[in-house]
């Protein structure tokens, strides 16, 4: 364990990386020829359900974060802190910066005919021409719709998505960090600004939205009542990151030129390119495609795909029957597995939500003629044939409406220990996938520190290349060998997509 930062050597600095369904608090030693990262709490996350709603428990959340910078402090000599998270959730706090209620889920079911009234103030085309977000039923502006006429906006005065809630707990400054804040379908993809028209237009409380800030952008010093209370360096800074987990992810993708694309693969799959302007097209909204800020001006135009939540799932639902399947196992099974035997489509609305997925995989083959797989290894193989299908269709739609062509996809995120999904990726795309790293938003989340503290490159492709000198990646090449040609994967393609 590392006590250099304030000595001349790394620079120790604390990512704490939240995602839906688990979070941690990592330490990353950085310096000019220097990445490691180390894992030293990690927890579980998820709804809990109370009445009809599902929330997130944001408490035990913010007691976990504390417990982790606390374990990181006491070995490690941090210089900074900074918080990443998954997107369009908040929390509304009132006129004396008190927590109003519990953040509600993205999965809850609250936002259910929410777009509809919004859409029938903005209409879609305006609303994509302005934001350039991507439709999804529980974006950050149809939960305040759905919250219209509640006790709890009526009385808000501030929102904060969930970084920033945590951040202004840890130093008491308020703010929004600017690649969140642009998922929220309330952000000008333009101007770089809050998208006021949209939000008037909308019905939402213009006083709520606070002062956005960029990635990179010192917050401030952890309170003294913190540092006090949880063993914290007095005065150590909590620094934006690219706050959406994703920003932090395709931030450390170790990329050696720009005709890359990149898939994010955890409970969610983001896929997509990095760009330097928005694609606003007719074309791309119908297609879905989102365009996110990233970090230094970059725009992250991507489409969200259904990820490893369908397998997740699936396994909880196993687990809860008294089934104690290995993963490993089931995966060297489903390898095994005749190849494309059934697809889904892995954005339909039935998966949204929590429940018993491998009945509604099998609901879902019988409805669209596909063979209905029966024991856990054809799920399996069914979830990931259908996930790497997806990504086939995403790689090309976003070369089409970009106009910009690839020619190697990075895996990076959770998804990169599997190797059955890398395999498969490459086969579908017909292209070299690079897995890794694994931890992807935590490293960029400590990278975006780093710089800002002056430890790492000032560039964000100098910062690619310390990834590629120190990490370790794994290159997946096309193959006929699982038993699928290009021929395969277009006819698989057509009876999911394009039947009549």
């Amino acid at each position: 364990m590392t006590r250099e930062a304030r000595s001349g050597g790394p620079t120790a600095v604390a990512a704490v990386d939240l995602g839906a369904s688990s979070g941690r608090v990592m330490v990353a030693d950085v310096g000019p020829e220097r990445l490691e990262l180390r894992e030293i709490h990690r927890f579980p996350n998820g709804g809990v359900r109370a009445g009809a709603t599902l929330y997130w428990d944001i408490l035990r959340i913010h007691a976990d974060v504390l417990d982790g910078l606390r374990a990181a402090a006491r070995a490690h000599d941090l210089a900074g802190a900074g918080i990443d998270s998954w997107a369009v959730d908040f929390g509304l706090l009132d006129t004396t910066g008190a927590l109003l209620g519990n953040p509600v889920h993205y999965r809850d079911e609250r936002t259910a005919g929410a777009a509809d009234r919004v859409l029938a103030r903005v209409p879609a085309a305006e609303l994509y021409a302005a934001t350039g977000i991507q439709h999804l039923p529980f974006n950050t502006i149809y939960q305040l719709a759905a919250a219209a006429g509640t006790p709890q906006l009526d009385a808000a005065r501030t929102l904060l998505l969930i970084p920033d809630l945590l951040g202004y707990w840890l130093t008491g400054q308020p703010g929004a960090e600017r690649t969140n804040a642009s998922t929220t379908q309330l952000y000008d993809a333009r101007a770089g600004e809050w998208a006021w028209p949209v939000i008037e237009r909308a019905g939402i409380p213009r006083r709520i939205f606070p002062a956005l800030r960029d990635p990179g952008t010192v917050i401030g010093p952890v309170t003294p009542d913190i540092a006090a209370g949880h063993g914290l360096p007095a005065g150590l800074p909590v620094i934006a990151v690219g706050s959406h987990d994703t920003a932090s992810a395709v931030a450390a993708v170790p990329a050696g030129s720009q005709h890359f694309a990149y898939i994010s693969c955890g409970t969610w799959s983001l896929v997509g390119m990095e760009l330097d302007q928005p694609v606003l097209t007719e074309a791309s909204r119908r297609a879905n495609f989102t365009n996110e800020a990233g970090i230094d001006g970059t725009v992250r135009y991507l489409r969200n795909v259904g990820g490893l939540w369908l397998l997740q799932e699936s396994l909880r639902e196993w687990q809860a029957a008294g089934d104690r399947p290995d993963l490993t196992t089931l995966l060297g099974e489903a390898a095994g597995l005749p190849p494309l035997a059934s697809v889904i489509d892995a954005d339909d609305a039935a998966f949204l939500s929590p429940g018993d997925m491998p009945t509604r995989i099998r609901d879902a083959c019988s409805r669209c003629g596909e063979q209905v797989p029966a024991s856990p290894a054809e799920v399996v193989r069914c979830v990931l044939d259908s996930l790497a299908l997806a990504y086939r269709r995403a790689i090309l739609a976003v070369q089409e409406l970009s106009g910009r062509h690839v020619e190697v996809i990075h895996l990076v995120g959770g998804g990169a220990r599997n190797d059955l999904l890398c395999q498969l990726t490459a086969d579908a795309c017909g292209l070299p996938v690079i897995a890794g790293p694994t931890e992807a938003a935590a490293l960029g989340n400590a990278l975006v520190q780093a710089r800002t503290l002056g430890a790492a490159p000032s560039d964000l492709g100098g910062l690619r290349a310390l990834l590629r000198a120190t990490q370790s990646l794994r290159t997946f090449r096309p193959s006929s060998r699982s038993g699928t040609s290009q021929t395969a994967w277009k006819r698989a393609a057509a009876r999911l997509w394009d039947r009549s």
